[in-house]
């Protein structure tokens, strides 16, 4: 499916998946994506409205509950509301500020910590067993190159996605045995929300991250996820990183003039 195209309701179902951080970006492309390759999807975010407006793109496959990850209550609210998981993507998750550590916000470091680590955490805690019931389950977790590579500015995001990693990891080791697969998926520079987010809305410092080269968009992880969610249920994908053909590490861009 490409950008923007919706769901064909006619598919047959492939079960429930879970899309976490669904309002926007890489979570509503791979909302879509997924209904369209069969899944009845629950979206959850924070905000309802654009829930909603992503749902309308999945053909009667698509489910919208309020989520805030960063919220025990939420979450558990959330996962009540779920009886059944197959597919778990762990999307949610935002960067805040490049200041060096010397000048590092402590509130903006515990905000990301709270909702790229913790919020991971308490999300895959709660529908494990859903899981692991469903006798094929997937958890999809949505990392970072700079869970792989740390790069001066990004100190407190570096540090939040690398403890991603570092969990994603120790899943995958502590369900050997049983019927789930664990996978992350580290994108690159992906033209979104996240980066006019990360610099407190200034639109044109945002442009300016993308200028003279093609970033990827959310539809081409939205793909990758996809295609990793219907591999067949002997084939584990670990890690997968994916950069535009104009990045080639975190900082080391091709910009043409």
């Amino acid at each position: 499916m490409t950008q923007g195209e919706t769901a064909n309701p006619t598919t047959p179902s492939r079960g429930c998946a879970v899309v976490t951080g669904a309002s926007s970006g890489i979570g509503a492309a791979t909302a879509v994506h997924l209904a369209g390759l069969g899944y009845d999807v629950v979206l959850g975010a924070r905000r309802k409205d654009r829930l909603d407006e992503v749902v309308a793109r999945c053909a009667g496959r698509g489910r919208a509950l309020p989520l805030d990850v960063a919220d025990p209550d939420s979450v558990a609210a959330f996962a009540a509301a779920v009886d059944r998981c197959d597919v778990l993507v762990n999307n949610a998750g935002f960067a805040r500020g490049t200041e060096p550590v010397a000048e590092a916000d402590e509130a903006a470091w515990t905000a990301m910590y709270e909702t790229n680590v913790l919020g991971t955490l308490r999300v895959t805690k709660a529908f494990l067993p859903l899981l692991i019931a469903s006798g094929d389950g997937q958890v999809i977790t949505i990392g970072s190159v700079a869970g792989r590579e740390p790069y001066e500015g990004g100190a407190g995001y570096n540090a939040a996605k690398h403890a991603v990693t570092a969990m994603t990891r120790v899943l995958r080791l502590e369900l050997r045995g049983q019927p789930v697969r664990v996978c992350q998926i580290d994108p690159g520079m992906v033209e979104t929300e996240f980066t006019l987010n990360r610099l407190g809305g200034d639109a044109e410092s945002a442009s300016a991250v993308y200028a003279g080269m093609t970033p990827l968009v959310g539809q081409d992880i939205a793909e990758c996820v996809g295609w990793v969610a219907t591999r067949p249920p002997h084939v584990n994908i670990d890690s997968m990183m994916v950069l535009a053909r104009d990045q080639t590490s975190a900082r080391v861009v091709f910009r043409r003039d």
